[in-house]
């Protein structure tokens, strides 16, 4: 995945989103416990992280804190989300392919922090939207690429969208229950051993 990729979702996320501005972000997203507020400030807050833990290296270093405030408003939230968007599009696009930084899932190179970002966005973008009665469907192309890079062990006989939401612990697909818990593999595809 790539940088282009990040910018996609952040344009998805942030353009259905920007419509509904006007409605109480103080509801819940969806079947998480955070409002849709709060889960618009992780979004913006993953990005911001995720630039920096691409450049600092394979160890957890925490010094840094990132935190963006979820009592602002609707348009200052996306603000953010659409700076964190392109703070870490830049810092894909100025790594060498093999930079690998720090996740507690494993070590990503660019194309992983690239599919995090990309599910950050897609996921909780459908948590916003069903807590304020909006549908949201992503690009085909999009969601199969995060279904792919980040879940190898997903199933291949579903669309990816209801995939990668069942992948993300959102929904049951067809007969698989939906996931208690659920991890991905954002390290390089070639060091997947194989089992989930």
């Amino acid at each position: 995945m790539r940088s282009d990729d990040v910018r996609s979702a952040a344009a998805a996320c942030t353009g259905l989103l920007a419509g509904a501005a006007g409605r109480d972000w103080s509801v819940r997203a969806g079947s998480l416990e955070w409002t849709v507020s709060e889960v618009v400030a992780h979004m913006a807050e993953s990005l911001h992280f995720y630039a920096a833990d691409l450049v600092g290296g394979r160890t957890l270093n925490d010094a840094l804190e990132v935190k963006v405030r979820a009592d602002r408003p609707p348009q200052a939230l996306l603000g953010v989300v659409r700076s964190g968007a392109t703070v870490l599009a830049a810092t894909i696009d100025a790594c060498d392919e093999h930079t690998r930084g720090f996740h507690p899932a494993g070590s990503p190179d660019p194309s992983g922090f690239a599919a995090m970002a990309c599910d950050e966005l897609l996921i909780h973008t459908d948590d916003a939207a069903r807590g304020l009665g909006l549908a949201f469907e992503p690009d085909v192309s999009l969601a199969h690429h995060v279904l792919r890079r980040l879940f190898p062990w997903a199933p291949h006989d579903q669309r990816s969208w209801p995939t990668l939401r069942w992948a993300n612990g959102r929904a049951a697909l067809g007969d698989r229950p939906r996931l208690e818990t659920w991890r991905w593999h954002p390290a390089p595809l070639d060091e997947w051993d194989g089992t989930v």
